[in-house]
Formats: structure tokens, sequence, C-alpha cells
């Protein structure tokens, strides 16, 4: 096979000679077709049964273009594909296999195709063609069609080790002739035809290495870093509703751990153009939403190619909730997205980036990036961005001390766009990082500070009290747009690396948030990925959570980093749907986004399963209040990948006594829900779920958990009431009980004075005791009655206490 790299048009030209090779080639090589027990079937729709779905009219040159239809006139089925009006011999059904081919690799490829107009020529000859980028078009298969008849075009074809397989689209056409020579004899070049049963059978490339962090990254008990099944930077706190909700630079986007010695490259910033989405009610138990594909080609925002240090603000515009998700696009600018809810789904009003050169008042600044909002008591939105090397026309101390390249700018009221200049802000020896909070009438802006070097006037020495390098210091202001540096008042958080060592030191991003009255300081640190590999981190970062505290006079406690994190601030309610991507302690699994909507948060929010999930692996929920009455049963809602697997129930340990069962038993592919029994659990527990299974395969996919509450014990209704009276200077203690149940009770009256028990009391009717207690003055008290009968054939028992009053009878 001819192999061909020109450009499309010398291509073309080409055309005879390389259909004789190919026919050459496919004669000698088609009876010796191997099948292997990897091969695919990469075609989607390839019968047209879904109508033209994951079909296009090739485009591969501007002049190419045409319609494509079905047709009931189809070989298998009730459709085929129909293509009209081709403007150019090239403009065929197209699929686009990037992504699914592989260099090297030996592919079948089969189709179906006829043409009829009855002014073209008696036979025609067909081509499938890929188009691998550029001007890199190679002839997969050629058939000679009959007019009116469905030809087969059948043929083996190995894409040469040496082709980039960055593009790869498969289309099907005519010998090439010029746009000219073609508009000229259209019966002959660009005759309609039908194409049906498209198949491409071969070898899918493997799948990248995992990715799935094996280790235990959060043990048990910790609450910090928040998640250990992925990583997360730059965290923006923002509460919404009772729950708080963080948003992430998507470290994880670049995370490939060498398959042997699980150690990943470095981190390359430049290719995260994702944020990730985590929510909690109690900072705990922690939901992953996924990634929002925020920038890139396929992005919300495409003008924009990266999505780093994300802010989150909501305002009500014209009675609507409106949800404003702002990130940073690279270094040179700054840009937001609009949602319906803190979790999307989310569009771009803009067309071009919100903060960026042109913005009045950011001249100075090199770095125009990390946006974050405010949203004050007032209404009125603000955004605080910038950062980098300060402006080389200051001298080299004010450089370094005083480099004023954060900014604060107001924005409009759609919070999509900027009023006015943007002020500078003053703050000490600052870096990057601005985020600004209101707490009583006052206003706190807190800020990264910078290392030093020629970027910041060489060696100098921080002013006294000034941040020292990697550490984030914050300022108070009674305006949200006046930060001169006398607003500075310390350093709020030293350098992680001083509280989780070697490995987890460098610039830190932070914010703070407030939750059920207390507040709340986020800041990363590789501290899972030092726990991956040792001493040895690749700059993969994980988001941390602190208590923050005040001084009387408004001023902030200096945080202290740990592990131990935030106390869990409510118990979990386990009688709700609750998503299996929740977790608080987990080893070995991720998480994935499947089609549909979230049976918890709503039709509109992204669905993520537990995915990876191998036999050993194992998740749990922290602090599950199943209350007095305790749990009856337990239901996952599952998709069996093999047969054979269980969910084995744990409490407070992942390795304690197994105390239910579930059999992963629904059938292998489909997604079913599978229950088991619970007995005695009752109170508040950690909940492990432990899996088990084959050795080596994906066992199953999970996107729910559920409990159901125990059916409560029978209560009878019986109701007491003690008193007392005085007989002779003596008081005595009267009870009464009122039987209002359908089945007749035994009574057991107990008192300090002594114990009665009455055999049956009747429905509908009373039993009474009066104690001689002999004193002249009674204390208040209590008397306790117990009420037991049959019920359905079993015994209940319930008691019922009454209290008295003093009685003085002297």
């Amino acid at each position: 096979m001819e192999q061909l790299v020109q450009s499309r048009w010398r291509h073309r030209s080409k055309i005879g000679l390389a259909g004789v090779a190919l026919a050459a080639l496919l004669a000698s090589s088609f009876s010796a077709s191997a099948s292997f027990a990897a091969d695919q079937e990469l075609i989607v729709n390839g019968g047209f049964e879904s109508g033209t779905a994951n079909w296009i009219v090739n485009n591969g040159n501007a002049t190419d273009g045409g319609t494509l239809a079905t047709t009931p006139d189809a070989t298998t089925g009730a459709a085929a594909a129909l293509i009209t009006g081709r403007l150019t011999t090239g403009s065929g059904p197209m699929q686009d296999l990037t992504g699914k081919v592989q260099a090297g690799q030996t592919y079948t490829i089969k189709a179906r195709i006829k043409y009829e107009n009855a002014a073209s020529p008696a036979t025609k000859q067909f081509f499938a063609t890929m188009h691998y980028g550029g001007g890199t078009y190679t002839n997969l298969a050629s058939v000679t069609a009959t007019k009116g008849e469905w030809a087969t075009l059948s043929a083996n074809f190995t894409i040469p080790s040496t082709q980039s397989v960055g593009t790869a689209r498969l289309f099907f056409e005519t010998p090439w002739a010029s746009t000219s020579t073609a508009a000229g004899a259209p019966a002959t070049h660009l005759m309609d035809f039908k194409v049906d049963d498209v198949s491409l059978v071969g070898a899918p490339p493997p799948p990248a290495p995992s990715k799935t962090i094996e280790v235990v990254g959060k043990n048990p008990g910790e609450h910090n870093p928040v998640i250990s099944h992925k990583f997360g930077a730059d965290a923006f706190g923002f509460v919404d509703n009772g729950r708080v909700y963080i948003y992430m630079t998507n470290d994880t986007q670049g995370y490939a751990p060498d398959p042997t010695t699980g150690i990943s490259p470095q981190i390359n910033y430049g290719s995260i153009n994702q944020i990730t989405v985590i929510s909690s009610e109690d900072l705990v138990n922690w939901t992953d939403h996924g990634e929002i594909q925020v920038a890139g080609p396929n992005g919300i925002a495409p003008f924009t190619s990266n999505s780093w240090a994300p802010g989150m603000a909501k305002k009500t515009i014209n009675g609507v909730d409106k949800y404003f998700l702002y990130y940073a696009n690279g270094g040179g600018s700054s840009n937001v997205l609009t949602g319906s809810s803190p979790i999307g789904p989310w569009v771009s009003e803009r067309t071009s980036t919100l903060i960026n050169s042109s913005t009045p008042g950011v001249q100075g600044v090199n770095w125009l990036f990390d946006p974050a909002p405010l949203v004050d008591d007032d209404g009125q939105g603000y955004l605080y961005f910038g950062g980098g090397p300060a402006s080389t026309s200051f001298p080299a101390a004010e450089r370094f001390n005083n480099p004023k390249n954060i900014r604060a700018i107001k924005l409009g009221d759609d919070m999509i766009s900027t009023v006015g200049e943007a002020v500078v802000v003053d703050a000490p020896v600052a870096f990057e990082a601005s985020q600004v909070f209101e707490r009583e009438g006052k206003y706190y802006l807190s800020y990264s500070s910078h290392f030093g070097g020629s970027d910041f006037g060489g060696n100098q020495t921080a002013l006294p009290g000034y941040p020292g390098g990697g550490q984030i210091g914050y300022m108070m202001s009674d305006d949200p747009m006046v930060w001169d540096k006398s607003t500075y008042q310390g350093v709020l958080f030293p350098n992680q690396g001083q509280f989780f060592g070697a490995g987890t030191g460098g610039n830190n991003h932070q914010s703070v948030f407030e939750l059920d009255g207390k507040y709340y300081f986020t800041y990363h640190a590789p501290t899972l990925n030092k726990r991956i590999n040792g001493n040895t981190t690749q700059g993969y970062r994980s988001t941390h959570i602190q208590e923050l505290t005040f001084n009387e006079d408004g001023t902030i406690q200096q945080v202290v980093g740990d592990y131990a994190g935030p106390d869990q601030i409510k118990n979990l309610d386990p009688y709700s749907v609750l998503e299996a991507e929740t977790i608080a302690y987990q080893q070995g699994l991720a998480t994935k986004k499947i089609d549909g909507g979230s049976t918890q948060f709503g039709t509109n929010a992204p669905n993520l399963v537990l995915d990876d999930v191998d036999n050993g692996d194992w998740t749990s929920l922290s602090a599950v209040d199943f209350g007095d009455t305790g749990a009856g049963s337990v239901t996952a809602k599952v998709k069996a990948l093999v047969a054979g697997g269980k969910i084995e129930v744990r409490l407070d340990d992942r390795t304690s006594a197994v105390v239910a069962t579930v059999d992963v038993d629904s059938p292998v592919g489909e997604w079913g829900e599978v229950s088991t029994g619970l007995e005695g659990v009752t109170g508040v527990h950690d909940v492990y779920f432990t899996f088990t299974g084959p050795t080596g395969q994906n066992l199953a996919e999970v996107d729910t958990w559920s409990f159901t509450e125990a059916d409560a014990a029978p209560v009878l209704d019986v109701v007491a009431t003690a008193g007392s009276r005085c007989v002779a200077g003596k008081a005595l203690l009267t009870v009464q009980v009122t039987n209002n149940d359908a089945v007749p009770v035994k009574l057991v009256i107990d008192s300090a004075y002594g114990s009665k028990t009455i055999a049956t009391v009747a429905p509908t009717k009373n039993g009474s005791h009066a104690f001689t207690t002999r004193l002249a003055s009674l204390p208040a008290g209590e008397v306790t009655v117990t009420a037991s009968a049959t019920v359905d054939g079993q015994p209940v028992s319930t008691v019922v206490p009454a209290s008295y009053d003093a009685k003085p009878c002297g």
C-alpha cells in the first residue's frame, strides 16, 4: 500500500496508481487476515440505525460539502446513509477515529456502497480513505461498484509505525478530480451514493497508564488532605445552602505514574484546563463532582487555554440565583463562567477574557491571574487578581517589600464585566493568590508572599513583621477597595513545609469560608504526593482545611497546619440516597463520570461513580448516625463487570468484623440494585465498604448507597398518671393506668413504696392502685409502669413513667 504524505491535490493526481497498488496488496493479504482477542469494533453507528449520529460530511478542505441523510434503501436493518449535493469528490460520509487507532496495527475495514444516478457511468470506483491531518491522506481500500447494485468494500490495512495518528478521520469518496472538472461533469464525479454496514475492526490504543492512587493517602481519623483519590490545588471554598463547595486546579490532569515505579514526571501546569469540584456538609465526607472542562478546544470557553486558581461567587440577578466561576487563563488573563447551581451546568457568556492587558489599571502587573471574587453584604461584586514579578521601575527595596503587583476592581451588576479602573493592593512582599472575605464589617485580604530573587530586587531584607518566603500574609480594611500597606496585619499561615516536612514547601494558595458560624482556611500541600513516593514529590498538590479563629480585636490567630484538620461538624444521615463517590477515607479507588444526572444532586448535576474497584479496595463514610432504631438494610446501585463480586460492610474500622455482605449478583454489564439486611446497627459509626472478588479485575462500578431504617419495635398505647392525697394525716400515693390499646395488657407498677401487679386490664379500661406511704409529708417522685402484652404472636413490653408532686399532710 502506498503511504501518501503530499498535499491533498497532489494525492488526488496519483489516485489511479494508488488504486492499482492497493488492489495488488489486498489480493495478497486479505486471505491471511488474523483475528485477535483484543480486536474491537471501532465504528459507532456503522449501520446508520441511529440516523447520522457520529457521522458528518468530510470537511478536510474548505471546498468540501454536501448533505448527509438516511435512506430506507439499506443492505441490512432499516437505514443506510445517503450523501447528496457533493461539492468535491472527497465530500463523503466521515467518522472521526482520533484516539481509536494506533500506528503499527492492522485493521479490517468493510462497507457496502451503492450509486444509481441515471446519467452516471456503468461502473465507478470508490475509496475508503484516512485523513491523518494536514495533507496526509491514505487510501485504505477500494471497490469498483456497478450502477444500481450494492458493492462490498473489504480489506486489511496496516497503519505504518511511523505514522502520526493524532488525527485520524475515515471517509468514503470517489477518485479525485479537480473542482472545475467535477463541476463540469457532476454525474461522472459528484454522483449521490449510499453507504451501509461500515465496520472497522482492530486493536484500539492501550489505555493510558492508571492514575488510580493505590496507597492509603488519608488515614482514618485524619481530615487532611480532604480527599485522597485525586489531587487538587488552589482551593476556593464557597458555601451555599449549608454545604461547602471546593473548587480546585485539577492537578490530577497531568498525573501519569510510571506503571513500574509508580512515580510520575513533574507536574506540567501548562496542560491543566479543568477545574475539580468537591463538596461536603460536614468537612469530612466529601462528594466528588468531577471535573469541569473549562478551557481548550473542547472547553466551555474554548478561547482560553488554561484553568488555574478558581474562585466562586453567587448573586441574585433579576430574581434568579446565578453562580460565577472565575479562573486564570494561564498568567496572561482571567475569565468567568456562569452556572445555574454550584455544580453547573456551566456556560460562557463572554467570548473574550474578563481580565487582560486592556483592563484599566492593570499596568505594572505581570500576571493577570488568580481571580478571587467577593460579593459583599451590600450586593456589590469585586474581583481581586494579579501577581508575579515587580515592576522594574521600582527601587530594589520597594520591588522586594512593596511590589504592588495585586489589583482590585469592581464588577458590573452582571458579574461578568468590570467597572472603572483597577486599584493597587499594596500587600507587603506579595507574590500572588489574593482573596478577600468579609466579617463583622471588616474586609480581610490574604495573599501568598514571594521568595525574592532578581524578579523582586535581588538580595533584599524584608521589613520587620513582613512575611518570609512562601507564607500567607493578610490585611484588614474598612473598604474593599482600599488596601494600602498600613492595613497589613501579619502572617496568617507560615509555609506549609514547616508542618509537613521535606518536599512539601513552595508557594501556596488559600481561601477563607464560613460554615455553620465558624470560619475555615483552605491551603494546599503535596502531602498525598509525598505519601505515594516517600519524601519525593513531583508538585502534585492536595487541599487541606483548618479552622480559623479570631482575637477580640478582629485580628486572626495564626493557623497551624496538620493532618488532623477540622472536626466533623455534623453526623451523616444515612436514610437518603448517598452518592458512592462521597468518601471519608478510601484506598485504591477512582471516580468517573457516566451519562445521566445525579440521584442525590439532581438531573442537571454530573453523575459520578466509583471506578477501578479491585479486590481489597475499600471506601468509607464517617460518623453515620443510624439512630436508636437502627438500619434494617443496605442497598448499592452497581454495574457488575465480572461475576462473583461482593461488598463487605464493617463498622468503625476497615478490619473489624463483617456485619453484612452484599452479593454483587446483578447481570454483568448492567446497572442494578443489590441489597442485604442489617441487624443491630444503631447509633453513630464509621461505615467501611470493602470490595472482594476475582483478583486482577475491575469488579464493578458503584453509583449510590442507601440504607433503610429498621422497623421500630411496637409500643403499647398505655397512659399512666400519679398523684397523692392525705388520709388521717398520712400521704397516699395513687396511680392510674389507662389501656388505650386494642389488646389486654398486664401491668407492673413500681414505686418507692412498693410494687403492684395487675394481671389484666382490658382495652379502654383502667387499672389503679394506692400505695400507703406512712409519711406526713410526701416528697416529689416518679413511678414506673411496665405494660406487657402479646401482639401478632410476639411479646411486647412498654415502660411508661409517671411523676408526682410533693404532698404535705401534717
